[in-house]
């Protein structure tokens, strides 16, 4: 069984993508809370930066730009945690930490593979935040192009002692990454362990970086 509190950020993982599915008048808007927004404006800035860079500039280059930006802006041992599921609390201190670095590599690269062009894009933060019911805030964005459609991306916000960290992100304003990472992480880690999971990771990174 999983230890209760791993259970207990489980359920309110699923009770938050349940929640954000529905109409945005389910959730009310407040006043920006500048502390929840401003892990998200360092991020944009950040990622506005390597889509100038461009590929023009190695990746490693990029993705050492953002590297410590992701690190402030993301709680990622929360949400690897998740995203495995009950079969982190058995993991050795060295398994969670291989993970973890692995995860870490990934979710960069992941970023840098999908902001490497710069066409006259700007980010634009919501002026009001949506407050979910465990306290959480939800800082909506959206990606606006010179032309077609703004790109929307939401991110839930947690407060941890080191501050407002994000803990999932919402593509379209609904699709969770972190349900999608789990049915994908969970699935590897039950049939071949933690050892799987890092070469999965290893060899998505590499593959990101080749782009």
């Amino acid at each position: 069984m999983p230890a209760l509190p791993q259970l207990r950020r489980a359920m309110s993982y699923l009770a938050t993508a349940l929640l954000l599915t529905l109409p945005v008048a389910s959730a009310p808007a407040q006043s920006v809370n500048q502390t929840a927004v401003a892990p998200i404006e360092a991020l944009d800035q950040a990622l506005v930066g390597i889509m100038k860079a461009g590929r023009e500039t190695p990746f490693q280059q990029r993705a050492a730009t953002l590297a410590p930006v992701v690190e402030r802006a993301f709680d990622l041992p929360d949400i690897l945690e998740i995203s495995v599921g009950p079969g982190w609390s058995a993991l050795a201190a060295d398994q969670r930490a291989a993970l973890l670095a692995a995860f870490r590599r990934y979710t960069i690269a992941s970023y840098v593979d999908n902001f490497d062009s710069y066409d006259g894009q700007r980010f634009v933060i919501s002026p009001t935040t949506r407050t979910l019911g465990d306290g959480r805030q939800v800082v909506n964005t959206q990606l606006v192009p010179q032309t077609g459609p703004a790109h929307t991306l939401d991110y839930v916000m947690r407060k941890t002692d080191a501050g407002w960290k994000v803990v999932d992100v919402l593509a379209d304003g609904s699709i969770s990454r972190v349900a999608l990472q789990r049915s994908d992480f969970s699935a590897l880690f039950n049939k071949g362990g933690a050892p799987a999971l890092v070469a999965r990771l290893q060899e998505k990174t590499e593959a990101l970086s080749r782009g």
